[in-house]
């Protein structure tokens, strides 16, 4: 992979999360939110740096192809990070230091053999990125708190350098190259080309892997390897190989401190699964669960109790004022019967008993099962004798007028369709609708509402 590839993946990788973290933040919230977690985190690390990667490297200051030599520089910084959630975070990263490399012989570079060098020493002034953190998972050792925590990093940033060879491989001496940024690789000193800078700017693109350690609640040891791929072809001064961009490694280690109340968990160890799975450990909220239940099953035994109608006149036994009433009574609001007047009709054939009246609950045509044995007796009659009988509908004064007559035509017909059922020609009932009218008890209290809901039976 060259070095225009992995720039603008690098540049990609970071503008996407950069731009993203709000939406990542989003979809990977931990339970309560970012609000129950410390996010802000500082960092010292330092380490050492080497002129090629585990990927291979460019190192152009070689007299040839493996005939140079790594040598060790320090590397030294600090960080300032945001963690977003328990997969992502962005950090700014500053960093300065040396890298070395030597050539067993002296050699020259490709301008004229000018210089004859067998060291080169680069001196990073600073190095500054901002890079996207992905944490790749966080372990538990034995443990029920994470203590490690491994992670990638990719970002993009600018760095100044400045490289400086030696004819010696020991980097001492006379400097046989010194380049002051401003003259050309040939040493034009002329007035138009000064020599007014010791540094050259240049950019840098970090791609790294490491592994935090958590020490304590604010403490962690961070570590980590990292390839800096830049786009600089004199990151060691003059070569014979051409213009192909440098690349370098460092390796390092450091502390990490996370900023914030010691009572709120680090958010960069935080891991979902393990935070449920603590929780469901938790002795307290198992208690409280099972509280719960007690709670839940004293509450249905309640509504259970409420609901009882031991004499089934649809009554519940908490109200009802009238209790065993036999099966099929005909019962107020509070339980207790209805008194009807007693009536005898007479015909030409037959004289019938007097039938109580169909009740209804609040706006329904629905038969009541205590109904069934007053109609079966009604419909074996009309049978026996041939003869017809007039349903007669009514509602309470509840609702409006039209839809009353409505629903009282409804009830009748629900009448007049099980004395069919039972047998009767539907050409011997008449079935009617009358809405609110002929009240046989006050609409201004519940009890009298309850009696006007009915279907009159008439022979």
């Amino acid at each position: 992979m060259n070095y225009s590839t992995i720039k603008k993946t690098a540049v990609a990788a970071t503008l996407v999360a950069a731009l993203g973290f709000a939406d990542t933040a989003q979809a990977q919230q931990v339970f309560g939110g970012r609000s129950q977690y410390r996010t802000w985190s500082i960092g010292v690390q330092g380490g050492i740096t080497t002129p090629n990667a585990v990927i291979g490297g460019n190192n152009n200051f070689g007299q040839k192809v493996g005939y140079f030599q790594n040598k060790v520089g320090e590397y030294y910084g600090l960080t300032v990070r945001k963690q977003f959630s328990h997969l992502f975070g962005l950090e700014v990263e500053a960093n300065r230091g040396k890298i070395k490399t030597y050539n067993h012989d002296q050699s020259g570079p490709a301008i004229e053999n000018k210089y004859k060098a067998q060291s080169a020493e680069t001196k990073v002034n600073w190095a500054a990125s901002l890079n996207g953190v992905f944490q790749l998972g966080t372990v538990d050792f034995l443990r029920r708190e994470n203590a490690v925590n491994f992670y990638a990093k990719v970002g993009i940033g600018a760095f100044a350098y400045n490289p400086v060879q030696f004819g010696t491989n020991d980097f001492t001496g006379t400097p046989v190259y010194d380049q002051k940024w401003g003259e050309d690789v040939l040493g034009d000193r002329s007035p138009s080309n000064p020599r007014d800078k010791d540094y050259r700017l240049g950019m840098i693109v970090p791609v790294g892997v490491g592994a935090k350690f958590k020490l304590s609640e604010v403490v962690a040891l961070n570590l980590g390897y990292t390839m800096n791929f830049t786009d600089e072809a004199l990151l060691y001064g003059p070569n014979r190989h051409g213009d192909s961009k440098q690349r370098f490694a460092n390796v390092y280690g450091g502390l990490e401190f996370t900023l914030g109340s010691k009572d709120k968990q680090n958010l960069t160890f935080a891991n979902p699964v393990a935070t449920m799975y603590d929780e469901l450990r938790d002795p307290s909220l198992r208690n409280e669960v099972e509280a719960l239940k007690q709670r839940v099953s004293s509450l249905e035994g309640t509504v259970d109790a409420l609901g009882k109608d031991s004499d089934g006149d649809g009554v519940p036994d908490k109200f009802d004022k009238c209790p065993n009433t036999p099966a099929g009574t005909v019962v107020d609001g509070s339980g207790c019967p209805i008194k009807f007047p007693e009536q005898v009709v007479t015909n030409s054939a037959t004289t019938g008993a007097y039938y109580a009246p169909i009740q209804f609950e609040f706006d329904s045509s629905v038969l009541k099962t205590e109904s069934y044995g007053t109609l079966d007796k009604l419909a074996k009659e009309i049978r026996d004798a041939k003869s017809s009988v007039t349903l007669n509908g009514y509602a309470s004064s509840e609702g409006s007028e039209a839809y009353n007559v409505s629903l009282s035509k409804d009830r009748a017909n629900a009448v007049k369709q099980y004395l069919v059922n039972a047998g009767v020609s539907a050409s011997s009932i008449n079935a009617n609708g009358y809405g609110e009218a002929n009240p046989i008890a006050s609409n201004a209290t519940e009890a009298g509402r309850v009696q006007n809901r009915r279907v009159e039976i008439k022979k």
